[in-house]
């Protein structure tokens, strides 16, 4: 029966009484003689922790249909994570583990997609999402919320909690009207030593506060997200009251104390860091939503002065974070006297088959899937260059923007204004091949879940809209040379935050320094008018202010859709049957220096 959205939870994480105590110390035999010091009691247990798994099962692109690989030869998927896990539970016995997540679980394959939409898992009678099989044949013991939970909505999201033998945490997710948590806080975990003294596990759940931003559609009216820290300093006091013996945060957030959404939210977004420096009482957080490899960092909390130690395992389930807890028994109680952290690779092992077999139906279907053919294409296009050239294969995403909102805003009071589009460079990697397209190839052209709107901008906002996506580029000199593999992401900026505007013409001049670098802007062969209006046909995310940009969060909304732009896109190749770049491609912008085009 699941244990799932209890308030209070209690798991006994002992698997049986013939299962070896490898990693634990035996008790001491009784000391001979009254002059001889009794020796400790001590006890070592291993929490182990993956995070960002994004519906990766197996270790497979659905996007271009054969195994995953990338350039560092990394594997992905739970079944490899699950060998990992087994490796690791017969080393040090299994009722000395336990195996958490921090969240983004639901959404990222078109296996998690399928299951989300295609044969939806809230249909009366519908299946077993795959995550929850997985994860529940593996053996989690509790998974924080992450933002990306909340993308299919909130009956998706009840239902997969439904389907898992393990509770989803959200400390800091709580419901819009009584401000209560909307699902359970924390678990509390009794780890069996040989002494005959249990040691009690807290695991401390949270989650984004950016869902409010990102999701808005979904949560508003239903759901609040307050920061981090405030919950964690209300829970940790609450969770050693209980007689906690450690405590470990599953933080769906990143440890740099940044955010990507400006000043619209009184809350950061990558807090983990600041958790563990202001919030006494915790003694290591498992870490979320950067999409970044942390083996081991520490942080030293203000208040005690003691060292908090923090974990991220690389996203998809490339790596599974081991935090190793060595306590002593001391005045009637165990205390921490060591933690250390490591992350374990799962290029290193086999797929687990008992994983691959369970699930081996569903991986077919969605194969079928993805393979569906939509259309045909008069020629290659590819990502391969689009973060520093204007493509086709954007001025696609472009187009079917533009038609879409063109369409919607027909006969309408905003009918006469001018149609722009943004859109992002997601995957270097996406490919549209000559012949026929399928699902899979649009997909992997858009694989985030987000939705379309149209938005309201003068070509003044529009100007500082581009300036600020256009400090993506490192600053290089006119004459230097160009080096494409350092020319990007300048101050950490993602690609999916670098945005290209269709519809205008424009430079982007990169020796000079970001805030000043957009140059001959034109509208129609003419400079942009400042005061003129145009409609921006943008993604939820960017609209919503992810990624911070200027004046779109705050700009009037003409319209919105619910479907993905990824459905759109489909639709859009479906109806047109050929797609021809010669009918729609553009050069729209070009990086220069001094006048000068940095690519010919």
């Amino acid at each position: 029966m699941p244990l799932n959205r209890r308030t209070f939870l209690e798991r006994s994480a002992a698997a049986g009484a013939g299962v070896a105590i490898a990693g634990a110390v035996a008790a001491p035999a009784e000391a001979h003689g009254t002059d001889r010091p009794r020796p400790q009691k001590r006890y070592s247990f291993t929490v182990m922790g993956t995070t960002d798994l994004h519906g990766n099962v197996f270790n497979w692109d659905y996007f271009t249909d054969k195994e995953f690989d990338d350039k560092a030869h990394n594997d992905v998927g739970l079944a490899k994570i699950s060998t990992l896990v087994e490796q690791v539970r017969a080393a040090k016995g299994r009722r000395n583990t336990l195996l958490i997540d921090a969240g983004d679980t639901i959404q990222g394959t078109q296996l998690s997609y399928y299951y989300a939409k295609v044969d939806p898992i809230t249909q009366t009678g519908g299946p077993v999402h795959p995550m929850a099989q997985a994860m529940n044949a593996i053996g989690y013991d509790a998974a924080a919320l992450g933002n990306h939970e909340f993308n299919y909505g909130i009956p998706v999201l009840r239902k997969f909690e439904e389907q898992c033998d393990f509770p989803l945490l959200g400390a800091n997710a709580l419901d819009a009207k009584t401000l209560r948590p909307a699902f359970a806080p924390y678990s509390m975990h009794r780890l069996r030593t040989p002494h005959g003294k249990d040691v009690k596990v807290a695991i401390l759940g949270l989650t984004n506060p950016g869902i409010a931003i990102w999701d808005k559609a979904n949560v508003t009216g239903k759901m609040v997200f307050p920061g981090l820290e405030e919950q964690a300093a209300k829970w940790v006091p609450k969770l050693r009251s209980m007689g906690a013996d450690v405590v470990v945060v599953s933080a769906h957030s990143g440890s740099s104390g940044t955010s990507s959404y400006g000043d619209q939210l009184p809350y950061i977004e990558n807090a983990a860091g600041l958790v563990a420096e202001q919030v006494p009482g915790i003694d290591a957080i498992l870490v979320g939503h950067a999409h970044t490899e942390i083996p081991e960092y520490r942080v030293t909390n203000k208040e005690t002065g003691k060292q908090v130690v923090l974990s991220e395992p690389l996203k998809w389930g490339q790596r599974l974070t081991l935090f190793d807890f060595d306590l002593v028994w001391e005045k009637g109680r165990w205390t921490v006297e060591k933690v250390g952290a490591q992350v374990l690779n799962s290029n290193t092992v086999a797929e687990d088959p008992e994983i691959t077999g369970l699930l081996a139906d569903e991986h077919k279907k969605v194969v079928a899937y993805v393979n569906q053919v939509i259309g045909t294409s008069t020629a290659v296009m590819t990502t391969a260059d689009a973060p520093w050239k204007d493509e086709p294969i954007i001025d696609l995403i472009n187009v079917v923007q533009a038609d879409t909102v063109k369409a919607a805003l027909a006969g309408g009071a905003y009918a006469g204004l001018p149609v722009l589009s943004q859109a992002s460079c997601f995957s270097r990697t996406a490919r549209i091949p000559a012949g026929r397209i399928s699902i899979k190839d649009a997909a992997g052209l858009y694989p985030f879940e987000n939705t379309l709107e149209a938005r309201l901008l003068t070509g003044a906002q529009l100007k500082d809209y581009l300036e600020y996506s256009a400090k993506y580029y490192v600053q290089t000199a006119a004459g230097a040379p160009v080096d494409t593999a350092a020319l990007t992401n300048a101050g950490g900026t993602p690609d999916y935050n670098y945005d290209a505007v269709s519809g205008l013409t424009y430079e982007i001049d990169i020796a000079k320094p970001a805030g000043s670098r957009i140059v001959n802007l034109s509208f129609e062969g003419k400079p942009l008018d400042p005061a003129a209006k145009f409609v921006l046909a943008v993604n939820n995310y960017r609209a919503s202010g992810g990624g911070a940009f200027p004046h779109i969060a705050g700009s009037q909304q003409l319209w919105a859709n619910s479907d993905e732009i990824r459905n759109t896109i489909i639709q859009w190749v479906k109806a047109k049957g050929t797609v021809d770049p010669g009918t729609f491609a553009t050069v729209g912008w070009k990086l220069t220096r001094d006048g000068v085009p940095v690519f010919s």
